[in-house]
């Protein structure tokens, strides 16, 4: 009997062990999940922070090497062989790859020449940009001040090498001279013509004031090669302006209108820009007041006979007036006193 009691004290003793336990095991194994689950998670984070890193790297190397290819391959550089050649007081930005010491931006002088470090002065002017890289370049290899430099030469600055353009176009402006570029190009580039652009236009060569080129443009038709020259640095657009006609009196639509683009408008055309005479309108007493180097001319004109093909429909020129008397008036002639400063104040309409 005592040794079964002993026993089964034994075994309550063993098990009251085994359950103390087992809270104990419980617990160690739920920390051991938080510091996994901690773990994992700083090891995700540290993973992300480094793809980012990686990928931001990439992107600035891409950067890099997109922004100055010619710099990794050696010669000439980014934008280098994009304009014209270099010319006195131009800006010039140098780089020398992996060495900034020896970058920077230099002025050209009036002679044509700029101060690099090292070097010394170097006569650049009438030079590409790749050219001039490739000269400093050698000139910092024969010197044994580097090896194998990288020299990147780039025409921040242009001080006489521009192109203006002026005249009846809507951004009247001076333009740098990149690279070649013709006629059209630069009327692009002044966002076109206006509405009262005429159809010659005049380009002044520099060094040759006193031959100035002459081109013709129609419109609504496709430019010719000739009449779509090169454009040079120093050169200028000036784009002339078209003639101004008035119709006043009893019509329509009283006003001033352009000329067409061709430079001619005849008599019928100005009245149909004005939308017709009234049906008050004599027709038989008009009258075109011109103003040549004489004096004022009245010249009749007779709208009955014009329509009906009986007389000729006279070409009208700038600044030329067509006045419409009213039937109803007991003296025209006062009407046609109105007509100066009726078409003084007029409002200039553009062709449609």
């Amino acid at each position: 009997m005592e040794t079964k009691a002993a026993t089964g004290t034994a075994i309550t003793t063993t098990s009251m062990g085994i359950a103390s336990k087992e809270p104990a095991m419980k617990s160690h194994l739920w920390m051991v999940r938080i510091f996994v689950l901690v773990f994992a998670r700083i090891f995700v984070l540290i993973l992300a922070v480094e793809c980012a890193l990686a990928q931001q790297h990439s992107t600035m190397s891409m950067s890099t090497s997109a922004s100055a290819p010619a710099s990794i391959l050696g010669g000439s550089g980014f934008g280098s062989g994009a304009a014209g050649a270099i010319g006195n007081g131009d800006l010039v930005e140098m780089s020398v790859f992996d060495t900034p010491e020896l970058s920077g931006k230099l002025r050209v002088s009036n002679t044509g020449e700029v101060a690099l470090p090292l070097v010394g002065r170097l006569q650049v002017a009438g030079m590409k940009a790749e050219e001039a890289a490739s000269l400093i370049r050698q000139k910092f290899v024969d010197g044994g001040y580097l090896r194998d430099p990288q020299v990147t030469v780039f025409v921040a600055e242009y001080a006489t090498q521009n192109v203006s353009v002026v005249g009846e176009v809507k951004n009247p402006g001076i333009y740098p001279a990149f690279g070649s570029h013709h006629l059209l190009d630069y009327l692009s580039a002044a966002q076109g013509l206006t509405p009262l652009a005429g159809t010659t236009i005049t380009i002044t060569h520099a060094g040759k004031s006193g031959e100035p080129e002459r081109v013709k443009m129609t419109a609504g038709a496709t430019p010719k090669p000739e009449n779509n020259p090169e454009i040079l640095p120093g050169d200028t657009i000036f784009v002339e302006r078209t003639g101004i006609i008035y119709v006043v009196g009893d019509v329509a639509h009283p006003g001033g209108f352009p000329m067409d683009h061709d430079g001619e408008l005849s008599i019928l055309q100005a009245i149909a820009l004005a939308q017709g005479t009234n049906s008050t309108a004599a027709r038989g007493a008009a009258r075109l007041i011109r103003t040549t180097p004489q004096g004022r001319q009245e010249i009749p004109v007779n709208l009955k006979k014009i329509l009906s093909g009986k007389e000729t429909d006279l070409a009208m020129r700038d600044n030329d007036i067509l006045f419409v008397p009213n039937s109803a008036a007991k003296n025209a002639w006062k009407n046609f006193e109105a007509a100066l400063p009726a078409a003084a104040g007029a409002s200039v309409y553009r062709i449609p």
